[in-house]
C-alpha cells in the first residue's frame, strides 16, 4: 500500500496524532490579529428593524404579520434615520446542547457580539423556519424597495455552531432555496462543536472547539464574513424495501411515497407487490457493515447511559472500547452471519467516472464494511482513501478526490485490525471504485438485518429472504456553498 500513497511530511502516523490539535488551532485561531468587539459588531450586525422583523416573522410564522409591517413602516417613515448597512451580515444557528459545557456560554458570547435576534438556538428555531419566514421577510422588504434589506439578503452568510449532523441539517434547509429559485443561497461557515467535525475539518474550521475560544470566536466570525467560498456536493439516498417490516429510521432518513428506481438499470428477479421508500441526503459518507453496527450500538449505549458521554474525548474512548466487544476484532466470523463478509448479501452497481452506463463491481470477500465517501475527512480527520500517486490514479481510472468533484470514493474495511491501521494512516483502505451514482442491492438469507449509517446516524436495516432491498445514491443537482477557512 505504501507505494500507492504519497507520504506526508514527518511520517503519516505522527501526522495523524497531531492532526486534531493542529486543525483545532488552525480552524479558530487568534492568528496574531486583534479583532475589536465594536468594529466586529459594525461589520456583522444588521439594523435593528431588520433583526426584529425577522424575529417577529419567525415567531408569527407569517411575513405579513402586523408587527412585521409596522417595523418596516417605522423604518421607512419620513424623518427616520437611514439604516447602516453591515459589511458582512451574519446569522448563527447553534446547537447549544453540543460542545459539552461550552454550548450555553458560546451562545451568550455570540449574542453579545451581534445581538440575540441574529443567534438562533436550534432547540427553539429550526433552520427551515428561518428560510421560510426569516429570509422571506428580508426578501419581502427588498421587493418593496428597501435597498438595505436587499443588500443584507444578498450579502448574508450563515454560521453553524454544532457537529456534522447539525451542519448537514442547516445545509439541507438552505438547499431548498435552490429549488424555489430564491438566490443567492447564503454560504455557510462552521464553529465545530461535535465529536468528529469532519465537515469543519474539510473546510478549514478545525476539528474541535478552540481552547482560547472567547478570543477565537471574534476572529472566526470575521473570517466567515470575508473568506472565499467553495462548493460541496451532497448526495441523495433512496431506500426501497419490501413493505411490512418495521424500521426505526434516523433523523436524516424520512419516509416518502413510492419512488421508482433508475430505469436504466434493470432489476434481476421479481419485485414485491408493495414497497416502502425512504429518502435522505448526506454530505460526508454512507456506509454498510461493521462500522455502522458499532456506531448503532454506541448510539444506543449513549442514549441509555448519557452520563458516560460528556464530550468528544469521552465519546471517542467509549466508541473505541465498544468496537472491541462487537466482533470486529476477535469474534470468529462463523459464529454470526452478521460478522461475515458483505459479499454474502450485497451487490454493487455503479456509474463510473466518464461513463454513462451502469456496471456491476466485485465486492471483495474480505470486506466487512463498505463506505462511500464524499469528503477527504472521515472518522475525526482521517483520510482512508489516501493521497494517491498520479500513476496509480491513471492505472485504476481514478481522478483526484475533492468535495465538489461529482464523485464518491468507495472503499472497504476488513477486520478491526485493518480498520485500526487505516484510521492511524499506516495504510489506505481497500480501494474499490469511484462513482457518480451507486446502487446497493441487499438480500437476506441467513442475515435478517444489516447495519447502515449516513453521516454518523446509524440504523438497523431489515432484510428479506425473497426480495431485495435497494439503496440508490445520486448527486443532488445543486451544490452547497461553504465558506473556505483554509
Amino acid at each position: 500500500m505504501s507505494s500507492l500513497v504519497v507520504p506526508t511530511r514527518g511520517g503519516s502516523s505522527t501526522a495523524s496524532g497531531r492532526s486534531s490539535i493542529i486543525d483545532s488551532i488552525r480552524g479558530c485561531t487568534f492568528s496574531g490579529v486583534m479583532i475589536h468587539k465594536e468594529e466586529l459588531k459594525k461589520k456583522i450586525m444588521m439594523p435593528e428593524y431588520l433583526r426584529l422583523a425577522m424575529k417577529e416573522a419567525i415567531q408569527a410564522k407569517d411575513v405579513e404579520a402586523d408587527t412585521v409591517t409596522q417595523l418596516y413602516e417605522t423604518a421607512r417613515a419620513s424623518g427616520a434615520e437611514p439604516p447602516q448597512l453591515p459589511e458582512s451580515p451574519l446569522v448563527v444557528f447553534i446547537n447549544s446542547k453540543s460542545g459539552g459545557r461550552h454550548g450555553p456560554k458560546l451562545k451568550a458570547r455570540l449574542q453579545a457580539l451581534m445581538g440575540e435576534e441574529q443567534v438562533f438556538d436550534l432547540s427553539s428555531v429550526k433552520p427551515h423556519e428561518f428560510v421560510q419566514y426569516g429570509l422571506a421577510c428580508l426578501e419581502k422588504f427588498a421587493s418593496l424597495g428597501d435597498s438595505c434589506a436587499k443588500e443584507t439578503r444578498e450579502k448574508l452568510r450563515v454560521v453553524v455552531a454544532g457537529g456534522d449532523g447539525t451542519v448537514g441539517w442547516v445545509l439541507g434547509c438552505l438547499g431548498e432555496l435552490n429549488k424555489q429559485g430564491r438566490l443567492p443561497v447564503p454560504p455557510a461557515g462552521i464553529i465545530p462543536l461535535g465529536t468528529g467535525n469532519d465537515l469543519s475539518r474539510s473546510f478549514g474550521w478545525g476539528g474541535s472547539f478552540p481552547f482560547n475560544w472567547k478570543s477565537a470566536i471574534k476572529r472566526t466570525l470575521d473570517r466567515i464574513g470575508n473568506d472565499p467560498t467553495r462548493c460541496l456536493d451532497s448526495w441523495h439516498v433512496l431506500v426501497t424495501m419490501p413493505a411490512g417490516a418495521d424500521m426505526e429510521t434516523p433523523y436524516s432518513l424520512k419516509a416518502t411515497e413510492e419512488t421508482p428506481l433508475d430505469q436504466e438499470l434493470e432489476v434481476e428477479g421479481e419485485l414485491p407487490e408493495k414497497v416502502s421508500c425512504y429518502q435522505g441526503v448526506f454530505y460526508n459518507y454512507f456506509s454498510i457493515g461493521m462500522d455502522a453496527r458499532v456506531a448503532y450500538g454506541f448510539h444506543h449505549l449513549r442514549n441509555k447511559k448519557p452520563y458516560l458521554a460528556q464530550g468528544p474525548i469521552s465519546n471517542k474512548l467509549i466508541y473505541s472500547g465498544y468496537s472491541c466487544t462487537q466482533g470486529w476484532f476477535c469474534t470468529p466470523c462463523t459464529s454470526d452471519p452478521g460478522l461475515r463478509g458483505l459479499n454474502n448479501i450485497l451487490r454493487i452497481y455503479i456509474k463510473k467516472v466518464n461513463c454513462s452506463g451502469w456496471e456491476q463491481i466485485l465486492v471483495p470477500s474480505s470486506v466487512r464494511a463498505i463506505v462511500a465517501l464524499n469528503l477527504p475527512s472521515y472518522g475525526s480527520g482521517r483520510n482512508p482513501w489516501g493521497h494517491l500517486k498520479p500513476e496509480y490514479l491513471e492505472k485504476r481510472g481514478f481522478v483526484d478526490a475533492h468535495a465538489d468533484d461529482g464523485f464518491l470514493e468507495i472503499f472497504g474495511l476488513k477486520q478491526g485490525w485493518h480498520a485500526s491501521m487505516v484510521m492511524v494512516d499506516l495504510i489506505s483502505a481497500k480501494h474499490i471504485a469511484q462513482a457518480m451514482a451507486i446502487r446497493f442491492e441487499l438480500r437476506g438469507g441467513a442475515w435478517k438485518k444489516a447495519y447502515m449509517q449516513m453521516d454518523g446516524e446509524p440504523w438497523k436495516q431489515p432484510m428479506n429472504k425473497e426480495f431485495s432491498t435497494f439503496i440508490e445514491v445520486k448527486r443532488v443537482p445543486f451544490r452547497s456553498i461553504m465558506v473556505n477557512g483554509q
